[in-house]
């Protein structure tokens, strides 16, 4: 099987932690290069992690045409414009979530992309590529725990760090953007569809200027999905769906550890059940997942308009909170 050259826009620690052992691992891809602005560091950090090729900046990476993809975990700013600049130099593109700074700009995206039809774009929302999830939405689809009522999810760390991105307004930080966005799009993944309103509350930091905690209920129909995320709480995630007969718990639903077995919990007439998964690398079953679909021709697991939804919903609970009344969607 043929493997598609992958580059790589900046050395962040989160790609340099999950991304790249990930396309190094994958079958289907091969490192080439990684770019950053300071030339010297990237030089370094290629040497350390076996990757053939630096760049001292994104133009370079970009002007390589020996590269088929790009991956992008620049700050959540960058986002879309390096991956419209990705586009026009021909490259496939992994992007970061959340995928803009909010729905207009994701729609730019969007509409550029449909101007490059044999090139593959996708949100990198790792976390439904893992196996729990997959065996959570069969579930719920199989009607196990009967009609699905009620999402609920909390993911929160503590982080206030003045010089992370995360707590950078101008960059696109705060909770809501960097973790609350994987609990709507969960919410949405699992009632496969959008929801009808939307209902937010923020807490803002007085240093940093960015949310510190964000709150929100969205409505779909009767049904509801309420979450929490917080960058300022101890470190937690978890998620329990009910269901009229029913409750599946997904005990670490958004980054389980590549070495550590997972479960999930479902619990009927009063037993409880905990189905095992063994470990697995979601990132790299990500990267398999994305190449697939240029090695095959066919559409990204998830599409640019499921990004754009995911971030039309992040605007709702913003304009929530500022107008302090639910949002119609």
């Amino acid at each position: 099987m043929k493997r598609l050259k992958w580059g790589v826009l900046s050395t962040s620690k989160f790609s340099m932690n999950h991304m790249i052992p990930a396309i190094q691992a994958s079958k289907t891809s091969s490192l080439h290069a990684i770019a950053s602005r300071n030339p010297d560091k990237a030089k370094r950090i290629a040497a350390d992690l076996n990757i053939p090729v630096s760049y001292g900046s994104y133009e370079e990476l970009l002007a390589d045409e020996s590269i088929d993809a790009i991956y992008n975990p620049l700050p959540n700013h960058l986002h879309v414009p390096w991956t419209i600049k990705s586009l026009e130099a021909g490259k496939h593109v992994l992007c970061e979530k959340p995928i803009g700074l909010d729905c207009n700009e994701a729609e730019k995206l969007l509409q550029k992309s449909r101007e490059f039809p044999d090139l593959r774009v996708m949100e990198a929302f790792m976390y439904r590529f893992h196996p729990q999830w997959e065996k959570a939405k069969k579930l719920i689809e199989n009607r196990e725990i009967g009609t699905l009522q009620s999402v609920h999810s909390v993911f929160t760390y503590y982080n206030d760090d003045a010089e992370n991105v995360r707590n950078k307004p101008n960059m696109g930080g705060g909770g809501l953007m960097d973790i609350g966005c994987y609990c709507i799009s969960l919410s949405r993944y699992l009632f496969g569809k959008e929801p009808d309103t939307v209902l937010g509350k923020l807490d803002m930091d007085a240093e940093f200027d960015v949310d510190s905690k964000a709150s929100g209920i969205l409505t779909f129909g009767d049904k509801t999905a309420t979450f929490t995320c917080s960058t300022r709480m101890h470190n937690h995630q978890h998620v329990t769906i009910f269901g009229t007969d029913g409750i599946i718990e997904i005990e670490t639903p958004f980054s389980p550890t590549g070495n550590k077995i997972v479960g999930i919990i479902i619990t009927k007439n009063g037993e409880r059940q905990r189905l095992e998964f063994d470990p697995i690398n979601q990132y790299r079953v990500q990267v398999d997942a994305f190449c697939g679909s240029i090695l095959h021709d066919t559409a990204v697991p998830t599409p640019l308009e499921d990004a754009v939804a995911n971030m039309k919903v992040i605007d709702a609970i913003f304009k929530s909170d500022k107008e302090r009344t639910s949002v119609q969607m």
